[in-house]
């Protein structure tokens, strides 16, 4: 139901919108390490030629979703790409069903290290694209957004950065601390299916992105990992509580990202496409296109500098906690 609902919002929030000389396909990928086929779509920007080494975007689907997801998302896309704000790029979606992007407790299916180890490295020699980190960005909304999360913290080696939007994650580091109001959408059974019978809390606690981005500080740090989090405050998942807390806990620890709570915006409905829109904004200037050093405020820093120093505040002084989160330090 959450599936159909989403695709006639969205058509009927992006309606208006053509298409420009863009062109989508659909593959279909064999692999062990999940049910196969796996069906892929794939948007090839105006004027694609193989070998361009033009950048990959992963655009990940939401719970219920699939590869159609990029067929709601591309009027969006080509409104990015007509206006400047996304440089040409490969947006891919993989049909990854209702996996949360992982790998099972029971081995039966390895959604993660299918994406990551099978489908972005054949995804390149197929269509001749660039395998820089730094060419290599997700986002994804949802489930998807989740998933940008998951991939991103556990392999900011691969990725230059992501944007997940309304991540469909809980207000929790443990599972037994996760509210029913927080994952009403998601009964016990879905869990079991996933972390086992009975639930693997180890397992939740490694795979949930607040503890995750702790786990993999340096990592995401010394890759400079770019991450942009948003969510609405009316999400009618709650998930707005979630993405609050994955922000405390990143600027409990240190971990640059920019988040924005927007107002007045719910699951659905027509605040997503601006959404994706400033989502791939962000992707464009601080990973694809970054602008140069902002030096024009050199002398006025330079000021202010001295000033700290003068009043006793040291250099690289760490910046105050936001008001405890619980989260592991």
């Amino acid at each position: 139901m959450l599936k159909s609902l989403l695709g006639v919002v969205l058509a009927l929030a992006m309606a208006g919108f053509g298409h420009a000389a863009s062109r989508l396909e659909t593959i279909e990928l064999t692999s062990k390490l999940v049910p196969s086929p796996v069906k892929v779509a794939v948007l090839l920007p105006d004027g694609y030629r193989p070998g361009q080494k033009l950048p990959l975007l992963l655009m990940l689907h939401g719970g219920g979703g699939d590869e159609g997801f990029l067929t709601q998302m591309r009027p969006t896309v080509e409104a990015a790409w007509a206006a400047g704000e996304f440089p040409a790029a490969v947006v891919v979606t993989p049909n990854v069903q209702r996996s949360l992007y992982m790998d099972y407790k029971d081995g039966s299916q390895k959604w993660e290290t299918f994406l990551v180890t099978e489908m972005i490295p054949e995804l390149r020699r197929r269509y001749g694209l660039s395998a820089e980190r730094s060419a290599t960005v997700l986002t994804g909304i949802s489930m998807g957004g989740l998933g940008s999360l998951r991939l991103g913290f556990d392999h900011p080696e691969v990725f230059g950065g992501l944007a997940a939007l309304e991540a469909g994650i809980e207000p929790a580091l443990s599972f037994d601390d996760v509210k029913m109001r927080n994952r009403f959408q998601r009964n016990d059974a879905f869990f079991k299916s996933i972390f086992g019978d009975p639930v693997d809390r180890d397992l939740w606690n490694r795979s949930n992105p607040a503890n995750m981005v702790v786990a993999n500080r340096e990592k995401i740090l010394s890759n400079k990992l770019a991450i942009y989090i948003e969510v609405g405050d009316l999400d009618m998942f709650h998930l707005d509580e979630g993405v609050e807390f994955l922000h405390r806990v990143m600027w409990d620890h240190g971990v640059p990202h920019e988040y924005r709570l927007v107002r007045g915006a719910d699951h659905l409905g027509r605040t997503i496409p601006p959404r994706l829109r400033d989502a791939l904004k962000f992707l464009d200037r601080e990973v694809l296109r970054p602008p140069p050093p902002d030096t024009g405020f050199a002398p006025q820093k330079a000021m202010i500098e001295r000033l700290r120093r003068s009043m006793g505040v040291p250099d690289g002084e760490p910046r105050p906690p936001l008001p405890a989160t619980g989260a592991p330090g």
